[in-house]
């Protein structure tokens, strides 16, 4: 009889911290989407510059790098808040730009609602099945690897076709990270609330930007 209350006891337990480790992550990443937003309008207010392709690509990873580190400490919830700051203001130049095209403030709420709508329906649907999508990871980094080099190349080379390519394959790529980092945390793949909400948040801000490409290119604004 001990035996099978013990049995019972713990996925009772499991499910308890699933549930806590999810609450968490949604929680943290609610505040992190605020703060960036925040810094963007900052950055729009101050009419910033972008910090260009380099400089934000160091901030990033060197950030992201931080947390990693911190991670297990109460200084990773301020390395989380420093990363996705940072992102927030090289997001304020680009939504001031296409803010002042002619159809700019269409385009980033329809980015904007679309990103939300991607976000909450993929999340809602592995929160509501519980499936497993465990077995697209390997193909979701190798595709975020091309899809990055891809990018660069197109930006280097000022090929503006590959880049709206680029985008395209970004949404379908983040899309797919959010399936995958949502069923880690419903089935253990991932313990961390930090990390999960840094993931998610990456994914939610490549999404967008992605969609706020290619909305604007269809639209004539890029």
């Amino acid at each position: 009889m001990e035996r099978y209350s013990t049995a019972i006891a713990r996925p009772a337990t499991q499910g308890l911290a699933t549930n806590k480790l999810i609450r968490n992550t949604y929680s943290l990443l609610a505040l992190t989407l605020l703060f960036s937003a925040f810094t963007a309008g900052v950055s729009m207010t101050l009419n910033l510059p972008h910090p260009g392709i380099l400089l934000t690509l160091a901030g990033y990873f060197g950030l992201l790098f931080l947390t990693h580190k911190l991670r297990n400490s109460a200084w990773g919830l301020a390395a989380v808040f420093a990363l996705t700051g940072f992102m927030g203001l090289t997001l304020g130049p680009i939504l001031s730009a296409y803010l002042a095209m002619p159809n700019g403030g269409q385009t980033v709420m329809l980015a904007l609602g679309g990103t939300g709508a991607i976000f909450l329906g993929l999340s809602a649907y592995v929160l509501t099945t519980r499936q497993d999508f465990s077995f697209i990871g390997g193909f979701v980094m190798v595709g975020v690897l091309v899809a990055f080099l891809a990018g660069i190349g197109a930006l280097i080379f000022a090929l503006p076709g590959l880049a709206l390519a680029v985008s395209a394959m970004f949404v379908l790529l983040m899309s797919a990270f959010i399936l995958w980092e949502t069923s880690n945390l419903v089935h253990g793949g991932e313990t961390n609330y930090i990390l999960a909400t840094v993931s998610l948040y990456v994914s939610i801000y490549n999404l967008f930007t992605s969609l706020l490409h290619l909305l604007g290119a269809f639209s004539g604004d890029d």
